[in-house]
């Protein structure tokens, strides 16, 4: 049996090897009964983005175990571990720091922290779906922290990336990570609700991450997730609020060999109820994730015509 951890968190109750550190945090962590989810799954991980964070170390640098923590450091791990299990803080927000499609960027409460499965596509560049060198204009709808705008540019470095949001709030996130990214140049980004701000323009590619959880859901959220601005996850009682906003208009923004990548997590199952017109293609994911739909042009333009539906 592991001796028990203490409830009060100290410089001096941390191991100041690193190998040590991390699960010994990981046991305090799992007393605590954490919930995860932003940016980690589990204790163990949790507890090794903070000891290294801290540490100034990178995740696969190989000789990280065997390093020791200063006092200080110690102390800084302590005081934000606590904080982490009494506060139910994400540690994402914590940190400030969020990582993306292998990339870091800045995060707080102004923003959702970055998790998306659409990292996996855009690192792919979206292939076979997408031919990239054809992809110029590119739309992220409700950008947030900009993370999904900033990896898309990227990804695909002759395409210019509009970025919009209806939060101010969240845009200056994004404008910060813009700039870190030295993007600013090819991320334009605009605020207003979803279409309002590129009226006239097309796309080759548009991406949205939306808000799609519905009520009971939010009703039922963790302590964790309730950190986060409601904004960019409540999405009315059946969680498709944004998506039929976004499946209504996204035809008249498209490229004609445009393609609709849209992430609508557990409303999958919804959506395909009240959309059975739409031929959605439910998109695959190596590393774990799904609720990602994917249509082109095509597809929107032929629903519109059905008079049928």
């Amino acid at each position: 049996m592991s001796p028990a951890r203490p409830a009060g968190l100290a410089a001096a109750h941390i191991p100041p090897r690193i190998a040590d550190a991390i699960p010994w945090l990981s046991d305090w962590f799992e007393a605590g009964a954490l919930y995860y989810g932003h940016g980690t799954a589990n204790s163990l991980d949790e507890a090794a983005w903070l000891v290294l964070s801290v540490a100034g170390l990178d995740f696969d640098d190989p000789g990280a175990p065997e390093q020791r923590l200063s006092r200080a450091r110690r102390g800084r791990i302590a005081e934000l571990a606590a904080r982490r299990r009494r506060e139910r803080i994400p540690l994402a927000y914590l940190l400030g720091e969020a990582w993306f499609a292998g990339r870091r960027y800045h995060v707080d409460e102004r923003v959702l922290v970055p998790r998306s499965p659409l990292a996996e596509l855009i690192v792919e560049r979206f292939e076979p779906w997408v031919r990239p060198e054809r992809v110029r204009r590119i739309l992220d709808l409700g950008t947030g922290s900009g993370c999904i705008a900033c990896a898309l540019a990227h990804a695909f470095p002759e395409a210019r990336a509009d970025a919009v949001d209806v939060s101010p709030e969240a845009l200056a996130v994004a404008r910060r990570n813009v700039a870190e990214h030295g993007l600013a140049d090819r991320v334009e980004l605009l605020e207003g609700d979803l279409f309002a701000p590129v009226a006239g323009r097309r796309y080759d590619l548009i991406v949205s991450n939306p808000p799609y959880v519905d009520a009971e859901a939010m009703a039922a959220m963790p302590a964790e997730y309730r950190r986060e601005p409601a904004i960019g996850l409540a999405a009315g009682d059946d969680g498709l609020a944004s998506v039929r906003t976004i499946l209504h208009h996204a035809g008249a923004y498209l490229a004609p060999d445009g393609v609709l990548v849209v992430e609508v997590g557990d409303s999958q199952e919804a959506l395909q109820r009240a959309r059975p017109d739409l031929p959605f293609v439910w998109l695959e994911f190596e590393h774990g994730g799904s609720g990602v739909f994917l249509l082109t042009a095509g597809d929107l333009e032929r629903a519109a015509g059905d008079t049928t539906t």
